[in-house]
C-alpha cells in the first residue's frame, strides 16, 4: 500500500503533467490563433487589393469615368504627295496680266503692283520662305499660273511677306496653313486684285501652294486673289475655285506636319466657325528669296 507520502509525490506528478498539457494545449491555441489571424489579414488584403485592381481595369476600360481629361487623338496626316495638277491645254506664251487696285481696300503693307502686260508662261521659280518654324522651300510654276507667279515673286521681292504670320490652320477635313496677310486677319491684302487661274481638272492635295481668294468680284465678275495664299499638307477636298501655282518642297512638308502636329491655339479654336484657326505654334516669316 503506498504510503502518505507517496500518494502526495503521485498527486503532484499528475498535477504537474496536467498543467503541462494545459500549457501546450493553450500555446497550440496562441499558435493557431496567430495563424488564423495572419490568415484573415491575408484574405482581406487580397480582397482590397483585388476590389482596387478591379477599379483600374474599368477606369482604363471605360476613360469616360476617369477624372482626368482623355489625350485628344492625333491627327492622321498622309504621307504621299499629291500629283501637281497639269492643264489640259497650255497657254498662251505670254500671256497677258493685270493688276488693278482694289478699290477702298488699300494695301495692309506698303507695295508696288506689278506692272501690267506680257508675262511669261513657262518654266518654273524657286522661293524659299524662312520662318520661326522652319525654312519651307516652294516651287512656283508658271505653266499653271503665270500671272499669279509674277505677282507673288514681285511680293518678295519688294519684302511683302516679311515679318507677317502665318493667321490660319486646318488640321481636319481641311489641312492647310493660309498665310500672306499683315495684319494677321484673314482680311489684309497688297492692295491689288488679279483674276483666277483655274481650270476644271484642279484638284487639291499634300504639297501643293495654291492662292486664297474671297470669291468672284460681285461688280466685275473677276477673282479676288491678292497676297493671301495656303500650303496644303494633308487632305483638302475642294471645288476647283483656288488658284494652284506651285509645290512645296519636302523640308517645307516636315514644318507644315510639325506645325500641324501642335494644333490650333484653343483661344483661337473656341471663336472659330469652322474647325480651323491661329496655329499653336507660330509661323512668321523673317525672310523670303527668290532664287
Amino acid at each position: 500500500m503506498a504510503t502518505n507520502q507517496q500518494r502526495r509525490e503521485a498527486a503532484k506528478r499528475k498535477l504537474e503533467r496536467q498543467l503541462t498539457r494545459r500549457a501546450e494545449r493553450a500555446k497550440r491555441r496562441r499558435i493557431i490563433g496567430v495563424g488564423v489571424t495572419i490568415v484573415v489579414v491575408g484574405l482581406v488584403a487580397g480582397l482590397v487589393v483585388f476590389l482596387v485592381t478591379r477599379d483600374r481595369e474599368d477606369v482604363a476600360a471605360d476613360p469616360a469615368a476617369s477624372d482626368s481629361p482623355s489625350t485628344p487623338a492625333p491627327i492622321q496626316i498622309p504621307t504621299e504627295r499629291a500629283p501637281e495638277p497639269k492643264r489640259p491645254q497650255p497657254l498662251a506664251d505670254p500671256v497677258s496680266c493685270e493688276y488693278p487696285v482694289e478699290e477702298g481696300k488699300p494695301a495692309a503693307k506698303p507695295v508696288n503692283a506689278p506692272a501690267a502686260g506680257q508675262v511669261a508662261s513657262n518654266g518654273t521659280v524657286g522661293v524659299t520662305m524662312k520662318t520661326t518654324a522652319g525654312d519651307i522651300p516652294l516651287t512656283l510654276n508658271k505653266a499653271l499660273a503665270p500671272c499669279t507667279v509674277n505677282s507673288f515673286v514681285n511680293l518678295v521681292n519688294q519684302g511683302f511677306y516679311t515679318d507677317t504670320e502665318c493667321h490660319r490652320l486646318g488640321t481636319e477635313g481641311l489641312q492647310m496653313l493660309q498665310c500672306g496677310d499683315p495684319q494677321a486677319t484673314g482680311m489684309g491684302g497688297p492692295g491689288y486684285t488679279f483674276d483666277d487661274e483655274v481650270f476644271p481638272e484642279l484638284s487639291y492635295g499634300r504639297g501643293i501652294l495654291a492662292m486664297a481668294n474671297a470669291g468672284k468680284d460681285p461688280a466685275t465678275g473677276k477673282g479676288t486673289n491678292g497676297s493671301q495664299f495656303f500650303m496644303v499638307y494633308g487632305d483638302a477636298q475642294l471645288p476647283p475655285n483656288y488658284t494652284v501655282f506651285g509645290t512645296i518642297g519636302d523640308p517645307g512638308l516636315e514644318v507644315l506636319d510639325k506645325v500641324a502636329r501642335d494644333g490650333i491655339d484653343a483661344e483661337s479654336a473656341a471663336t472659330s466657325q469652322d474647325g480651323t484657326g491661329k496655329p499653336k505654334t507660330p509661323v512668321k516669316f523673317t525672310a523670303a528669296t527668290v532664287g
